[in-house]
């Protein structure tokens, strides 16, 4: 697993291109698992805080409830207008809470009120994918990133 940072060092370009999908937009849709190993998909915020990403969730939600469980998740960036302008961007990892209340204070940074209690988990990635159109639009270029390895690409 690595932290966004360990990602970013690693493959500068690649995560650059990567947030600028999570960037684009606010809101985007994350998978967690449910108790009975269903899937649940929830909506949500990222953020950059010291070298994690990280996502926030109002206390006891049931996506919190099940990053607490089970932290396995899939977080897919909203693609936006649909042009695939940018690509179409996929992290996979597990989340960890954040307890720590300078860490949480530091997730407030910039936030206009007070949220009242909240959950925040730092998400280390296993898998990065961005998906893309071609220059030409006469193929889709996968590139995936695991830790540890280079970026594949496979051409569809």
């Amino acid at each position: 697993m690595a932290t966004w940072e360990q990602f970013a060092q690693a493959e500068p370009e690649f995560a650059e291109a990567v947030w600028a999908r999570f960037a684009a937009t606010k809101h985007h849709v994350l998978a967690t698992l449910r108790q009975d190993g269903s899937p649940r998909v929830s909506g949500t915020e990222v953020s950059l805080v010291g070298p994690n990403l990280t996502i926030g969730s109002m206390l006891n939600a049931m996506k919190a409830l099940d990053l607490r469980r089970d932290g396995r998740f899939a977080l897919h960036a909203n693609p936006g207008d649909g042009s695939m302008a940018g690509g179409d961007a996929k992290l996979a990892g597990t989340a960890t809470e954040i307890t720590d209340p300078q860490l949480k204070g530091a997730a407030l940074d910039g936030m206009e009120g007070d949220p009242g209690p909240f959950h925040l988990f730092h998400l280390d990635l296993t898998q990065v994918v961005l998906t893309s159109l071609s220059p030409a639009n006469d193929y889709l270029r996968i590139q995936t990133w695991h830790p540890g390895e280079a970026i594949r690409e496979e051409r569809r």
